[in-house]
């Protein structure tokens, strides 16, 4: 009798040990299993939803199901988790042409879909602009990638950082007028002491089966890419 009260007691605390560990398991902080991707999907997920000023930290928190002291265990604030988004939109730009096309060829690829990336997420551009390329991966395997196809090339190591800026400066003030209204050049009552421009939006408007974004954006690429490799070695 005591051996079979001993093999029930062992089975009684057996099963009362999995069930404090079972417990354990299901109260444990759900920010364990928070990481920077999941973070990043529920941002866009969230950016998507209620753009830009709709993304809070409060907001990521209730749609991570977690509370957001267990967010801030893994960003430290909203720039943080912006710098995530941007690496991740950084990561879809195409840049498989360098070291594999010629020179102007391959920053003709990137520079569109570059450009295109981001002319869906234009409230990202004014944040890019001051972030710090730190911790952001994807973003320095693309200069990485774009630097070494510049030098290749024969650009002198000095101007490639400025001649990325050049670029980049040119591509995000384009992707801001891909969202431009049709009539942003309207003159409107003024049409008539305006002629040569009024003149010259008209010309533009009746090339029909053109974008005017896409027009420009070709037109100061193509300008771009010819002044710059005029520095080529």
């Amino acid at each position: 009798m005591p051996a079979v009260s001993a093999a029930s007691g062992s089975r009684t605390g057996a099963a009362g040990n999995a069930s404090t560990t079972a417990r354990r398991r299901a109260g444990r902080p759900s920010a364990a299993v928070l990481d920077k991707a999941g973070i990043t999907a529920a941002a866009l997920d969230l950016i998507g939803k209620k753009g830009y000023d709709g993304l809070t930290m409060a907001g990521l928190a209730r749609l991570l199901d977690v509370a957001p002291s267990a967010l801030y265990n893994h960003v430290a604030s909203k720039r943080d988790v912006l710098l995530l988004v941007e690496d991740h939109l950084t990561a879809l730009v195409d840049v498989s042409g360098f070291g594999v096309e010629p020179w102007e060829d391959a920053v003709r690829t990137w520079a569109w879909s570059y450009r295109d990336v981001f002319a869906q997420h234009t409230p990202l551009i004014p944040v890019i602009a001051v972030l710090p390329v730190t911790d952001a991966p994807q973003t320095l395997a693309m200069y990485e990638t774009v630097s070494a196809a510049f030098l290749a090339a024969g650009f002198p190591q000095e101007r490639i950082v400025s001649a990325i800026v050049a670029l980049e400066s040119f591509i995000f003030g384009s992707a801001y007028d891909v969202t431009a209204p049709a009539d942003i050049f309207d003159a409107g009552s003024m049409a008539g002491a305006t002629p040569h421009f009024t003149g010259a939006v008209q010309s533009l408007a009746a090339q029909g089966h053109h974008k005017p974004a896409d027009v420009a954006f070709g037109l100061g690429l193509e300008a771009l890419i010819t002044g710059l490799g005029a520095l080529r070695g």
